[in-house]
This record gives C-alpha cells, structure tokens and sequence, in this order.
C-alpha cells in the first residue's frame, strides 16, 4: 500500500450569493483551503477544511498553521493508516479549534485511498444507500427576506426549510417562522439555534408555534452547548424532537447525550472532528437508539461530496443538511455528486470523493 509522499495546503476564497448567517454571526464569503496529498504511487486526493467562526471560534489562519504542523505526522505514512494517523493528529495538534485542519486531511487521505483502490469513498463507507434529501438553509435576516427565500426554495423543488434562529428577538424569529410556513405550507421545518436561546424561550416558542399549527420536524442546538441539563430540558419538555450540534463534537459527547437523553438526534458534522470521530458518533448513536443528521460548515462541493458518500455509504440518516455549496456564487470545484432540486445523487462519482480543484 503506497505512502503520502507529501501534503500541501492553499487558501480558497470564493464568494457567496449572500452572507451565511446563523445566531453567532455571518460569514459573506467563504475562506476555506484545500489539503493536497500526492502518493508515492502518483495517486493524489484532496480535501477541505472550511473553518466556520461564528459556529465554533475556528479561523482561516489558525487552520493553516495547524495543516502546516501536521505535515511530519501525515507525510511518511501508509495511506490505509488513515485512522491511525486521524489519532495521531488528535494528539499532535489537539481537538480544540483544529477540526476543520483534522477533516480535510482526513477528507484528502480517504480521497486518495479510494483512487488508489479505483472506487468511490461512497463505496469505500460501505454504499448503503445511493441517494439522498437534503434540506435547504434559511438563514439569519428579516422576516420578508425569510418569506421570499421559503417561496423562492420550495419552487426548487426543497420539501424541507432549516430557519436559522436566535439572531433576533423571540418575537421576530416567531414571525419569520410564521411567515416561512404561509410561503411554503407543505415544507417541512426545522428550526436551528446555534446555541442561541434560554430552554424556557425555546419551549416557549415550541409551543407558540405549535398553537398556531405550525410543528417542526426538528428542533436543532436550542440552547448553549456547555450544558446538557438545559438541553435535556427542553428534549423533555418542548414537545418536539431535538438534536444536538454544538454539544456534540466527539464520541464523548455522544456518548454523554445517550447517557442522560439530552437529544433525540445528533449532527454528525465530520468538519467538527474528522470523518473518524464522525464514524465512531455514529456507532454510538446506532447503539443508543439516537437518530442522525449529517451536516457541514460553509463548505463547498468537495467538503459536502465528501459528507455525502459518508452519510449514503453508512446509511441510516434520518436528516440530510449539505446545502452550503447552494449559497457559492463562485464554484471552485467540478465533479462530485449530481443534484437535482433537493434530490443528491451519489451514483456519478467513479472514484474517491469525484471532486478536484477548478
């Protein structure tokens, strides 16, 4: 089995229809990188790291310097080594604000491994299922531009509409959601707060809703992360399922969910750790009976065609959000899957994760 013979990263910048925003802050434009790893057999894969500051503090800049610092672990070592090396890099560069460094070099050693075996990684996670339904992010802004998105999306052909909330009094997030529901009445919701609410707002606004007619499918991240008992309360308490994204970034933190059934579903976003301790959330979750959601940063086609071979090649997703790539005014990318309104489809992808640079 061939050896990375070298890693390199570059800076990607592209811009963006509009700025992402969510609770913690919007990003207008994207500023990623891309991980090269060249093989001692020629073979070459890529990967992403799509840092997010208003999610988790990570930076463009600290990303960088952490993929230039993994160099001595990565370079030298067999390639189906790669979750052995993911620990070693876990070690070396630490878990904390280094998650998008750690997954695009997870992302560029699976990319090569499965070019070098000529399959998909879709084939390479097991191709449990060929297709998938992603939702479409509605995201931070006024309640008129919430309601001209939610019509403009559902005319694309999206059944379900991720509303961003907790940037805006409870009052106002109440009205987007109420103007989204009059724009598109047959969507599915999911409501998303990044950590933004008190439980007992967020319960409130549940049942606001919910006497208004209006009952998401989901109730994402309502409340900070430090804390599960503020999560389980509202799980408990709010009458609708809840998943938890900022409160789970590692095994660990699955694993203290279950435990205590602070969440009904987990967000298995492989930027917030790398595609090992995504796979080892899922096993936990499988395990406890918690329902998946796969998601990303503001990730562009390589990142997402990444998250969706391991989402379809695992199988079992109940919640699909790789959306972002929808938001690229510029694409730096060809290749990877085939999409149709919110239908993904993994079948184009011959080899490794499709993707290369533009």
């Amino acid at each position: 089995m061939p050896k990375v013979r070298h890693l390199s990263a570059v800076p990607l910048d592209a811009r963006l229809h509009k700025a992402f925003g969510i609770s913690g802050g919007a990003q207008d434009a994207v500023r990623n990188a891309i991980v090269r790893v060249e093989l001692d057999d020629g073979t070459v894969g890529h990967g992403e790291a799509a840092p997010f500051p208003a999610f988790n503090g990570e930076t463009r800049e600290a990303t960088m310097v952490a993929l230039e610092a993994a160099r001595p672990v990565v370079e030298g070592r067999r390639v189906e080594e790669w979750e052995t090396v993911a620990r070693d890099l876990d070690r070396t560069l630490g878990t904390q604000g280094t998650g998008a460094a750690r997954c695009a070099i997870e992302m560029a050693l699976l990319d090569a491994l499965a070019r070098h075996r000529e399959i998909s990684l879709h084939a390479l996670f097991g191709a449990a299922e060929r297709h998938l339904a992603t939702d479409v992010t509605i995201t931070t802004g006024t309640v008129a531009e919430a309601e001209d998105e939610a019509r403009a999306w559902s005319a694309r052909g999206f059944s379900r509409l991720k509303v961003k909330i907790g940037a805006a009094t409870l009052g106002e997030d109440e009205e987007r959601v109420r103007a989204i529901h009059r724009a598109a009445p047959r969507a599915e919701l999911i409501l998303d707060g990044n950590g933004a609410l008190a439980a007992g707002d967020a319960i409130a606004l549940a049942r606001t809703l919910a006497a208004a007619g209006i009952v998401p499918i989901l109730f994402e991240q309502p409340v900070p992360r430090g804390d599960l008992r503020e999560l389980s309360e509202v799980t408990r308490a709010c009458g609708l399922r809840v998943a938890a994204d900022e409160s789970c970034a590692s095994a660990d933190d699955a694993r203290r969910i279950a435990e205590v059934g602070a969440a009904h579903v987990v967000n298995v976003k492989p930027m917030k750790a790398g595609f090992a301790e995504a796979q080892a959330i899922v096993s936990i979750a499988k395990r406890a009976g918690l329902g998946l959601m796969i998601g990303g940063m503001v990730e562009g086609k390589m990142a997402m065609s990444a998250s969706a071979c391991f989402a379809a090649g695992l199988g079992g997703f109940d919640f699909v959000d790789l959306d972002t790539p929808l938001f690229f005014a510029d694409d730096p990318f060809e290749g990877g899957y085939a999409q149709e309104g919110e239908r993904i489809d993994l079948a184009p992808i011959r080899a490794g994760h499709g993707v290369r640079p533009r």
